[in-house]
């Protein structure tokens, strides 16, 4: 793990007004600024908490509340693509308050955690609809500030590694979440009321190390950005960019042939015949390759281009779809799906996030990296509703089949576009 070095304390360090040092230039060795280290920690005490419940979630409804897959599908579009409807909101508040990036961040992680104790008392699709549409909510305001200040407090040629190191330490969460899910469900009679009650808890705690650890504070605007005031229309009016425009749309398409996690796991499940109470470990897999391969790949995209990097990816999520659909049952078969799943995640999610800050107004830049994940988040949720739909009607295999040749078409295209941006650090 990267970690500041002591030239961070060193007088007359240039430093940004987030509270992050900015490496001088010459420096040989870069580092990883205390700010991002700091909301890696938050991230990853959130998510225990987030996966948790995410672990245990398909199970629950499908299995314990009786949904269909269709039913399913449209509860995890809510639970992975509401956020799309407040996430500009969230950048735009952020940068509209002279860079409050902390406190909009630290409220979007208030709501979702004041969520988890309401899913102790739904027991039906429309208030668990609800509860996870907020949040989402909660999700949706605070990603885009979050990702802003790892942005601002990087440079450009480490802003790679730096998202690498944070997406690090936030999967180390979602290595353990799952764990504790499962040993809570072993532990106890009402497993899944006390998953939702610890869940709690530790949301709790992650929004008191966000107030007190992370730096806040106004952003002054710099030389030379005068220009980009912090309104919505400058926002949206970001995509006028021509290499900003070429990321959203590609996330956006890739994102349109994108299988929610929680269906790799219920297709892992089918073909295995994983028992119920080894569910819950299924995204440890996916955890445990994302948090080995975060940094490796997000310095290799600093290295060598982050819209390569980006693409692998995707690449390796569909060699994984295209082992669910084989007829091969090996012990190797759930390993190499995981890893690879785990691999697409590592590949694209800091490195889409680095790619789409170059370029960005500072005084812009939470509202720019909104927009990147907006088109994203509503291209899934999209994906979520139309697989479940696929599946009720055609079969999992049919639906899976589709979203092979969706995911293969749209990469074929976004092979075609290169953001000069992210070809080099």
């Amino acid at each position: 793990m990267y970690v500041a070095d002591s030239r961070a304390n060193t007088p007359g360090a240039p430093a940004s007004a987030d509270g992050a040092v900015r490496p001088s230039a010459g420096r040989r060795r870069a580092v990883v600024a205390p700010t991002v280290l700091a909301l890696g920690s938050v991230s990853l005490v959130t998510d225990v908490s987030s996966e948790m419940v995410t672990a245990v979630l398909p199970l629950y409804l499908v299995t314990g509340l009786g949904l269909s897959p269709l039913g399913f599908g449209l509860l995890d579009g809510i639970y992975n693509g509401f956020s799309a409807l407040v996430r500009l909101a969230g950048g735009h508040l952020a940068d509209r308050g002279g860079g409050r990036h902390k406190w909009v961040a630290g409220f979007g992680y208030g709501v979702s955690a004041l969520c988890k104790p309401l899913l102790l008392v739904a027991h039906s699709l429309t208030p668990i609809g609800l509860i996870l549409a907020a949040d989402r909510t909660g999700k949706g305001l605070r990603t885009a500030p979050r990702d802003a200040l790892i942005s601002l407090s990087s440079t450009p040629k480490t802003r790679g590694r730096a998202f690498g190191v944070h997406r690090a330490m936030d999967t180390a969460g979602a290595l353990l979440g799952p764990l504790v899910a499962f040993l809570i469900l072993r532990a106890t009679v009402d497993g899944y009321d006390a998953v939702f009650t610890v869940s709690f808890c530790v949301a709790v705690f992650g929004v008191l190390v966000l107030v007190l650890f992370v730096p806040g504070g106004r952003r002054e605007t710099e030389a030379g950005e005068d220009d980009a005031r912090p309104t919505l229309r400058a926002a949206v009016g970001l995509l006028g960019r021509r290499d900003l425009r070429r990321i959203t749309v590609c996330a956006l398409l890739l994102g349109l042939a994108t299988v929610s996690d929680s269906f790799v796991y219920l297709l892992l499940q089918r073909r295995l015949g994983v028992p119920d109470r080894w569910f819950a470990l299924l995204p440890l897999g996916t955890a445990a390759a994302f948090l080995l391969l975060a940094v490796p790949l997000g310095r290799l995209a600093d290295r060598v281009g982050r819209w390569a990097v980006f693409l692998a990816g995707h690449g390796a999520l569909l060699v994984a779809y295209a082992l669910l659909l084989t007829s091969w049952h090996g012990a190797a078969l759930p390993y190499l799906v995981l890893a690879l799943h785990g691999g697409f995640y590592a590949a694209t999610d800091g490195v889409l996030m680095a790619a789409a800050s170059q370029g960005v107004p500072e005084a812009l830049r939470s509202s720019g990296l909104a927009v990147v994940q907006t088109g994203q988040a509503l291209a899934r949720f999209a994906c979520s509703l139309l697989f479940g739909a696929a599946w009720t009607v055609w079969g999992d295999r049919a639906a899976l089949a589709g979203a092979v040749v969706a995911l293969a078409g749209c990469a074929a295209f976004s092979l075609t576009l290169r953001p000069e941006g992210t070809v080099t650090a």
